[in-house]
């Protein structure tokens, strides 16, 4: 796995946590407008991020368009991943 793709991963995992978190804050503070444009700008890095690794490495999930021959399956799996090199 290359470093760049780590790195991207990470930042997905990150971004990714951020908007669970702030998900979670705004299903009990619906009215809080700065959590709400906190939450806004990680989606945006998300996709943003999502579509930068899909662009270098394929498909990050199974619900995304592939080439031929199917490109999900070159991904490494969660489990072969070195997440001490991170």
């Amino acid at each position: 796995m290359k470093k760049n793709q780590l790195e991207l991963l990470k930042e997905l995992m990150e971004v990714s946590f951020c908007l669970v978190e702030s998900n979670l804050y705004l299903d009990t503070h619906p009215t809080d407008d700065r959590a709400i444009r906190l939450h806004n700008s990680y989606s945006k890095r998300y996709k943003e991020l999502v579509d930068a690794y899909q662009k270098q490495f394929g498909p990050l999930m199974y619900t995304q368009m592939s080439r031929c021959p199917w490109q999900y399956i070159e991904s490494p799996w969660p489990w072969n991943i070195d997440y001490s090199r991170l």
